[in-house]
């Protein structure tokens, strides 16, 4: 018998605040997870600044809209959901664990592997601070390095490598508030770019070293994978947002104008290939319903407002990637995803300024409701699915509080799961 949950994620961002709802189903004979989406909804964000609630009242107002429309769609009552967490106040470090093996003459046990993670979380933090993400990279048993899972191995002394991703605990403490008077319980926190990496990476693509880069409304996250693993993690404070204004500055437009006016450049891109050059170079603000209205030239647009405010932001990407010393050991190359993914020109810029390859980031993976998640906007909260399912069985991640998953446990481990799966 298939066994089915309802999973639920909430993305709060700058811009708007999105939320999934999905069912997985899990086949207990394949022990293969499938997860269709339910319910999607969208609504203006307000009271959230540069991914930090501002303002906790108009947070839990457009929140609710978010929650409740997409409730409806799923004909399902919330009570519980993965969340994500970004802006400026996340950091990450990289930390080293070891401890001995408790039966040295039989096997590394799944508590090994708990004692060794927690070893490498003890990390010194301000009182300020909590870790929200303590993710294995790789073990080392004996020495030997590269061991994706140490269970079952025969070993002495068990070491790990970790990426650990802390955040602001007044900003979480926010979050949490906001969330408690939606009557939505958090399941979980997710680095948003983590969670985009979920939907939007492939295995192959992790594995040769690659980087997210979730352009947002008013941040930029970046998530940097090498052999297969998060090595690297940040958040920039700018995002699509500062396009907006600057087109607001620029044509002396409101912003609500200058945000019609950046959505009209982007899918004119496409249209334009299909006029004559003077044609197509025209722009008509009267049509886009702008008060101010006037014709201008989207070269001007593009290459005089747009496309070096986007330069500035692959810049700063570049520059945290060389500070990490990622920027030579991602071959597969940048994803680019998020909303801000969609401003005209945004592929261009990072290929100029990152000298990668460069590609579009969609959500994959799920079945169901997807045609209006399929674009990158959607990348963070279908990801927040994902990483609620464990869609990715090659994926070891951990969320500091205990809650440690590895679902390639071998033989043992499956059927384990196989039996917790036939339970009622």
């Amino acid at each position: 018998m298939t066994k089915s949950r309802i999973i639920a994620g909430i993305e709060l961002g700058s811009s708007k605040i999105a939320t999934v709802v999905a069912q997985v189903q899990v086949n207990p004979t394949t022990l293969e997870t499938s997860v269709n989406i339910a319910g999607v909804a969208a609504s203006e964000s307000k009271g959230i600044r540069k991914g930090q609630i501002v303002d906790i009242e108009e947070a839990v107002e457009s929140t609710i809209a978010s929650v409740e429309a997409a409730e409806r769609m799923a004909g399902y009552h919330l009570e519980s959901a993965f969340v994500a967490l970004g802006g400026a106040h996340l950091h990450s470090q990289n930390s080293h664990g070891v401890v001995a093996v408790s039966d040295p003459d039989g096997e590394i046990s799944a508590d090994d592997v708990d004692r060794v993670v927690q070893a490498a979380s003890a990390i010194s933090l301000p009182q300020s601070r909590e870790i929200i993400h303590v993710l294995p990279r790789e073990f080392i048993v004996d020495g030997e390095a590269g061991v994706k899972d140490a269970i079952g191995m025969s070993g002495v002394r068990l070491e790990v490598e970790t990426h650990i991703i802390t955040a602001s605990t007044a900003a979480i403490k926010n979050f949490k508030k906001a969330l408690n008077e939606v009557g939505v319980e958090i399941e979980d926190l997710v680095f948003s770019g983590l969670a985009g990496a979920y939907s939007s990476l492939s295995s192959t693509e992790k594995e040769l070293g690659c980087a997210l880069v979730d352009i947002g409304g008013g941040t930029t996250s970046i998530a940097a994978y090498v052999d297969g693993a998060l090595t690297h993690s940040s958040v920039i404070p700018v995002g699509a947002r500062n396009v907006t204004n600057d087109l607001a500055i620029g044509l002396r437009v409101s912003l609500e104008s200058a945000e019609r006016i950046k959505i009209a450049l982007s899918q004119e891109a496409q249209k334009s290939k299909l006029k004559t050059e003077e044609e197509a170079d025209q722009f008509d603000l009267a049509d886009l319903g702008v008060s101010e209205a006037k014709k201008v030239s989207k070269k001007t647009l593009v290459e005089g407002i747009v496309r070096p405010r986007l330069n500035e932001i692959f810049t700063m990407v570049r520059i945290e990637l060389e500070k990490a010393s990622i920027i030579n050991r991602i071959p597969s190359g940048v994803v680019i995803t998020g909303g801000g993914a969609e401003t005209v020109g945004t592929v261009d810029s990072a290929k100029r300024m990152l000298s990668l390859p460069v590609r579009l980031g969609k959500p994959k993976g799920v079945g169901g409701l997807i045609d209006d998640i399929i674009n990158p906007s959607f990348s963070v909260p279908v990801g927040l699915i994902l990483f609620g399912a464990g869609q990715e069985p090659a994926e070891k991640f951990g969320s500091f509080g205990g809650r440690f998953k590895f679902p390639s446990m071998g033989i043992a481990g499956k059927l384990v799961d196989m039996v917790k799966n036939l339970l009622p």
